[in-house]
């Protein structure tokens, strides 16, 4: 490759000269974009994924915590963790959905980081349903149930 020839393609954007780029027919895919999958959580999708994950929070047991990764994986989005936090950091105030029965790996409140003040609501709610935290502030490993278990004990 000659010197230089990188940072040229970079200037250009997409590998394409800007009359090149201008002449593509709209809703053609650029070089590089790969085609949309059906398991791929897209704009269009954003509203579905969300309701979906709503619909597994709705049904956490009081007294019962589950994983950002459960609650995505029960929604159908295993390896989408990070989903579950965003349609839950998406809520309105004051939403009746039990959000504060959502943790982070580990047992860890995962919205200290955000919210201080949040993550003391939540500790409060998650206390005065029974659950009980250790000294680093996370869900006692022995009290920290899943989705799985609180499923099989119903059953």
């Amino acid at each position: 490759m000659r010197p230089g020839a990188g940072r040229a393609a970079a200037r250009r954007g997409n590998g394409l000269h800007a009359a090149a780029r201008r002449s593509r027919a709209p809703g053609s895919r650029a070089p590089g974009v790969r085609p949309r999958k059906s398991g791929d959580v897209r704009m269009g999708a954003i509203g579905t994924a969300y309701s979906r994950i709503y619909a597994v929070v709705r049904r956490i047991p009081r007294g019962t915590v589950a994983t950002y990764g459960e609650v995505a994986a029960k929604a159908g989005y295993p390896h989408a963790p990070r989903l579950a936090g965003y349609a839950l950091y998406a809520l309105p105030e004051g939403t009746p959905l039990p959000w504060h029965r959502v943790v982070g790996a580990g047992g860890r409140l995962s919205l200290a980081r955000l919210s201080p003040d949040g993550a003391l609501t939540q500790r409060m709610r998650l206390e005065r349903e029974g659950l009980k935290f250790d000294a680093r502030g996370r869900v006692v490993t022995g009290r920290l149930k899943s989705l799985r278990a609180s499923k099989k004990k119903s059953s």
